[in-house]
């Protein structure tokens, strides 16, 4: 059958080949017990690959126990927590044949905090908090802790935190990873003049600037097999006049394209607090931006809820693939109804299949 959305499309990453451009993005659960998976984690996991979308990223996934958001938050630093989700992956790939990528995280200054329906900031000391270290001795924000300015052995230390934890990835058979460069996180941070006012090799210009988190894709591309994909989530924006713009993540996407980087998932904000203009599409436009200026293929983040609207981002040529984060926990199937909208083909679970009709009548959906 010929499908003539763009959404319901294949799309080639490296060995990879995406059924469709949908995108389930990495949603953090803060559900683990000491960076392990739990059983929320196959309900979540087992419920998000039953979608039909084309890729399921977990969420960020800590390589460093005190690289944590939250004390509940998901990590791969070590065996046992590698056990953990190897387990539920076992569990639900028993019915899904849909990619799982992974998005690899440090926290950096923004690390220690509560979860966010338990109340916001940073933990205190009683609650257990943990020291914080970041690019440069600059809180996030008044009343959080001033973070450990990272010396040369912090950041080797770092690098091999991140390799570790990408072998244990492959080593479970996830088959994509994606590194966290956005939201004021430890990369985000030496990339943003908000966060950075170092004055070594490490800060200063956008080079000085890029180069760590530089260092940490070279090192965790070299030790990611060749045939698997790599992406990485950055800020369009900082929503600061003084932070990172456009034209920055531009020059970073640039890099990351020379450096065997396969996409980048554009988002914003993170190292301050702003007033963003969240609405419909709103960070599309960085997406379009560093698409066109860089080279490199795009993911489009941030209040796509609507099939036509994901559709139109694509067939203008603003993004290659669609993330979609809050509106799949709304409703886990709405690739289902994107597919119904626009004419597009997506894998149902045989189990659910007597649901997946359009108008009544059953549809060419793909039995997995």
């Amino acid at each position: 059958m010929k499908i003539d959305s763009c959404l319901f499309s294949p799309f080639a990453l490296r060995n990879l080949t995406l059924e469709n451009r949908l995108v389930v993005s990495p949603m953090c659960q803060y559900s683990a017990d000491d960076g392990c998976a739990s059983s929320w984690h196959t309900i979540h996991i087992g419920s998000m690959l039953s979608s039909g979308a084309g890729l399921f990223v977990i969420e960020a996934t800590a390589v460093e126990r005190r690289g944590r958001i939250t004390p509940q938050c998901l990590g791969l630093w070590s065996d046992e927590n590698a056990a953990a989700l190897k387990s539920v992956l076992a569990a639900v790939r028993q019915y899904s044949a849909v990619p799982v990528g992974v998005q690899l995280s440090h926290a950096g200054r923004k690390a220690s905090t509560h979860r966010p329906f338990i109340g916001k900031g940073p933990l205190k000391h009683s609650e257990g908090a943990w020291p914080v270290m970041g690019p440069s001795a600059i809180p996030f924000a008044e009343g959080w802790p001033v973070p450990q300015s990272m010396s040369l052995e912090d950041m080797r230390v770092v690098i091999d935190a991140y390799v570790s934890a990408t072998k244990r990835a492959d080593e479970i058979g996830i088959d994509l990873i994606e590194l966290h460069a956005a939201h004021g996180y430890l990369l985000s941070a030496f990339l943003s003049p908000l966060a950075n006012d170092r004055r070594d090799a490490y800060g200063g210009s956008l080079e000085n600037r890029m180069r760590f988190p530089l260092e940490v894709f070279d090192a965790v591309r070299g030790a990611w097999p060749e045939g698997k994909p790599m992406g990485v989530r950055c800020n369009g924006t900082d929503w600061h006049p003084d932070g990172i713009q456009v034209e920055d993540a531009v020059a970073f996407a640039r890099a990351l394209r020379d450096r065997g980087c396969d996409y980048i998932d554009v988002s914003s904000g993170g190292n301050c607090y702003a007033k963003v203009p969240v609405g419909p599409s709103y960070q599309v436009p960085f997406a379009e931006q560093i698409r066109k200026q860089s080279g490199l293929s795009t993911m489009a983040v941030g209040m796509i809820t609507e099939p036509c609207q994901a559709e139109e981002i694509l067939s203008t040529g603003k993004a290659d693939l669609i993330g979609i984060g809050r509106a799949m926990l709304n409703n886990p199937h709405w690739p289902w109804r994107a597919a119904e909208t626009l004419g597009g083909q997506v894998g149902v679970p045989w189990q659910y299949y007597r649901a997946a009709t359009r108008n009544g009548v059953p549809p060419p959906y793909v039995v997995n």
